[in-house]
């Protein structure tokens, strides 16, 4: 629930699945998806956005924000991890 081991917290996991799930993985523009996370523009591209984009797991273009194939990696094997956690 906290930091995990690639340093994603949990308004980072937030930010990407709202790319990859509400948006299809992007393209998205930073207004739709500050709306669709109830969060601050700036509060995403000041202090959500620099640390995905340096770690790669965010990639800008000219069209909006794009979740990359590594945050899709990484979210499958956390939701992977969660589920056999649960398994009974």
């Amino acid at each position: 629930k906290g930091v995990d081991a690639y340093g994603l917290d949990p308004i980072d996991r937030k930010v990407l699945r709202a790319i990859m799930d509400v948006y299809g993985g992007g393209p998205v523009g930073i207004e739709a998806l500050a709306a669709a996370l109830s969060e601050e523009r700036d509060t995403i591209v000041d202090i959500v956005e620099p640390f995905l984009l340096s770690a790669g797991f965010l990639k800008r273009t000219a069209r909006g924000r794009k979740a990359t194939r590594l945050a899709y990696q990484h979210l499958a094997q956390v939701k992977d991890a969660r589920v056999e956690l649960f398994a009974t």
